[in-house]
This record gives structure tokens, sequence and C-alpha cells, in this order.
């Protein structure tokens, strides 16, 4: 749920900077890599803002599959070692009923 907030307060965010760039309307150059365009000033915080937004999206969903994954196995390898313990608690207790 807090994800949700978050995600809430950043789609606001955007849709006032929007709404506050709609009254602007100047158009600027904007110089790329490639090339230049001319854009109205809220077009272009958007798209850069949209832009930022995904690319850090996926970057921390990265690192959140990364560690998901390395819990997994982690989760894993403390299964089948609680396994073999038990057999040797077993082994033990029987040789020392003997």
């Amino acid at each position: 749920m807090k994800y949700f907030f978050i995600f809430l307060v950043i789609i606001v965010m955007l849709v006032l900077a929007m709404a506050l760039g709609a009254h602007n309307d100047q158009v600027i150059t904007f110089n790329y890599l490639m090339g230049r365009g001319e854009f109205h000033i809220a077009t272009l915080l958007a798209v850069v803002f949209s832009m930022g937004f995904l690319l850090s999206w996926m970057i921390c969903s990265i690192f959140w599959l990364r560690i998901r994954v390395s819990l997994v196995h982690a989760q894993r390898k403390a299964i089948r070692l609680q396994g073999q313990l038990a057999v040797k608690e077993n082994a033990i207790t029987i040789s020392k009923n003997r």
C-alpha cells in the first residue's frame, strides 16, 4: 500500500506539472545527441520527467529482482540444511538409545 501512495504522489506531481505548464506555451529549442527539436516547455518537462521515472523504476526493479532471487536461493539452502540437521539429530538419538 505504501508503494501505491508513492506512485500516486508521483502521478499527482506529473499532472500538476502538466497543468502549470499548459499555461506556458513558449516554444524552446532542445538540442539532443542526434539533432535538435522545438518543443513546448510543458511537453518537454513531461517527457523528461516520465523517462527519468521509468528509468529509475527499471533500475530499482532490477535490484529488487536480484535480491528476491538470492532470497529464494537462501531459503532453499536453509530448508536443505535443516533436513540434513534433522537426519543427523535422528541418527544421534538412535545411537544413544542402543
